[in-house]
């Protein structure tokens, strides 16, 4: 018995018509007669009732087929794992603004509980640049603020973060539960890289003038959360950051939420419009299941503690 027989007498036993059946099977209808005659001889029993005008399985023939779909189907599975396996699937290819924030890791690893052969590459760069790598293929899917449409990239809105203010322990605004964003009137507020993060930095001065007045920079840059992190531990300025950041906030320092107006920042997924990836589909529909599970879209549930409405300037 091979699996060539086998699968000739199932397509048989679907047609129930040797003529159907070889054409099916592309093959002449004597050559499928002999090859059912040999399958019955060598089981040594009738699978089918044969007449001039009529095929029927004989009660043999019925259980035969059962198992016998389920040898082919087996056999298929053990196909495409042989497949596979010689045909690694290439690796997703992650951008991530920044690894201080948990958006876009905390999605990935309910990816990678998912699909766990999936080999995940994250590259860590600001919006401007995922976009353009994501435009020449090097980023497969990306995350940040799609404040301004882009040819051939679609995002999708997946976390409203409440915005705070990263201050020094002993900082006089620390002990507060909200801090009033006119506030920072009179501190020294730093802002990132501008190649790196402009979308955070427009968000951030058009809540200053929100709210009546326009921020003193601190006269240097950084170009990670970290090196900011670092900063406002010296006591040098604060930082606008989102709440996302509070997992990896350093010690001797508080993040507080940032109220009249509370702000939140919209951080969407990226990725080329063009027939997304099997894995790339799978990523948004991860965030999505965390937007859901985590509250990300309802910056308004009573334990955030922040009004419903943001009153920043579009």
């Amino acid at each position: 018995m091979d699996l060539r027989q086998l699968r000739y007498f199932v397509t048989l036993a679907e047609e129930l018509h040797f003529g159907r059946a070889a054409a099916r099977e592309h093959i002449v209808q004597s050559a499928l007669s002999q090859q059912i005659q040999r399958l019955e001889r060598e089981l040594g029993v009738q699978l089918l009732e044969r007449s001039t005008h009529h095929v029927a399985l004989t009660p043999a023939g019925a259980a035969f087929l059962t198992e016998a779909r389920l040898i082919l189907d087996h056999v298929g599975r053990a196909t495409r794992a042989a497949r596979d396996a010689a045909t690694p699937t290439p690796p997703l290819r992650a951008g991530i603004v920044d690894a201080g924030y948990d958006s876009m890791p905390q999605i990935l690893r309910e990816v990678q509980r998912h699909h766990p052969g999936l080999t995940i590459n994250q590259v860590e760069a600001g919006t401007p640049e995922q976009y353009r790598q994501l435009a020449d293929g090097r980023l497969d899917i990306g995350i940040g603020w799609a404040a301004q449409p882009v040819p051939g990239v679609a995002s999708e809105l997946i976390r409203l973060d409440p915005l705070g203010v990263l201050l020094p322990d002993e900082h006089h605004l620390a002990g507060l539960e909200t801090v009033p964003v006119v506030a920072l009137a009179d501190e020294l507020l730093l802002f990132g890289e501008e190649g790196q993060t402009p979308e955070l930095n427009t968000f951030v001065s058009e809540l200053c003038r929100s709210a009546g007045f326009t921020p003193t920079p601190y006269e240097g840059t950084v170009e990670s959360t970290r090196a900011a992190a670092d900063l406002v531990l010296r006591r040098r300025c604060v930082s606008c950051l989102p709440s996302s950041f509070r997992s990896s906030n350093p010690p001797g320092t508080t993040w507080r939420p940032l109220s009249e107006p509370a702000a939140h920042y919209p951080w969407s997924l990226l990725w080329r419009e063009s027939s997304p990836s099997p894995h790339v589909s799978a990523v948004i529909n991860s965030a999505r299941r965390l937007a859901r599970q985590l509250g990300w879209l309802e910056p308004a549930r009573p334990e955030r503690r922040d009004p419903a409405v943001d009153d920043l300037p579009s």
